[in-house]
């Protein structure tokens, strides 16, 4: 291997003495390699004219060669070295659904597997578990994702929400007065709801923002009202910072699903996050209920 990668150094650079600084190696060494791989070859690679290398045709055709598997070895060792320790957790999920309600619940994951190793990635793109270093996924959408096993977790709904300190504590409580209010929107569609309080053909207006994380941010700033889901508000609204105007829900499109590489199947850390995980969607679904009579079932 050493001889191989100081011979595709030379054809590359056209150099000895480029080729071992590249190495980290005397140019000595570069020309013992390049000899003793000549010598077991039986052919010349390189001709030599004075001082001057180079390569031979024969030469040419086996460097690329060399070339294409060095960098097959290169990508194969950093895709083994980018596979997620046996004591390390790595979780992709959405910035919004990360923020306001897995994070303020994983102390207790922690306190439970405290040898485990935990890393968060949020991000709004879809992981590719053959290329990302992702142990499981928390991701919405229809299911069905090609190559990976996934479990449905819950399904979520739309609700009316703002701070209690907006426009001075004197809040939208109808249909009407909220779509009278200042509005900060996600890209989500507001038309079930609208459907749902009579209103199909109410023109919305304000600014629209690509994460509910902003939007949460805007509300706690007392700027306006919106919709969002219950998951993002839910214990907001239990901790007072955010109050739901209306008792109107509607379901969302796309149900939360937990999703993880065929990889990562049967292994302890796993088993561990999607038990833990199982137990938390249950206690919340629960406290739904209680808070409004109705379930929010998967």
């Amino acid at each position: 291997m050493p001889a191989l990668r100081a011979f595709e150094a030379v054809a590359r650079l056209g150099s000895v003495v480029r080729a071992a600084d590249e190495l980290h190696v005397t140019h000595g060494a570069i020309s013992q390699q390049l000899r003793a791989l000549e010598a077991h070859l039986g052919i010349a690679l390189l001709s030599r004219q004075g001082r001057r290398l180079k390569v031979t045709e024969d030469g040419r055709v086996y460097a690329l060669r060399l070339r294409m598997a060095l960098a097959d070895i290169a990508d194969a060792t950093d895709a083994m070295l980018s596979l997620p320790r046996p004591d390390e957790l790595v979780v992709a999920v959405l910035p919004s659904f990360g923020a306001h309600w897995l994070v303020r619940r994983l102390p207790k994951f922690r306190a439970a597997h405290p040898g485990l190793k935990l890393t968060l990635r949020a991000g709004l793109e879809l992981v590719d578990f053959d290329v990302d270093r992702v142990d499981v996924a928390i991701r919405m959408g229809p299911g069905g994702w090609e190559g990976a096993s996934q479990k449905e977790l819950f399904r979520d709904e739309l609700i009316a929400v703002a701070s209690p300190h907006f426009n001075g504590g004197r809040l939208p409580r109808t249909p009407a007065e909220i779509l009278t209010a200042p509005l900060v929107r996600t890209v989500e569609s507001w038309a079930p709801w609208l459907a749902a309080v009579g209103l199909p053909n109410a023109v919305l207006s304000g600014p629209v923002f690509n994460d509910s994380s902003l939007i949460i941010e805007a509300l706690r700033q007392c700027q306006g009202v919106t919709l969002t889901r219950r998951s993002l508000a839910h214990d907001l609204i239990h901790s007072g910072e955010l109050v739901q105007l209306s008792d109107v829900a509607t379901r969302y499109a796309n149900p939360y699903w937990l999703v993880w590489p065929l990889r990562s199947n049967g292994t302890a850390k796993l088993q561990a996050f999607a038990d833990w995980l199982a137990a938390e969607v249950a206690a919340y679904l629960l406290a739904v209920e209680g808070t409004t009579g109705s379930p929010l079932a998967s």
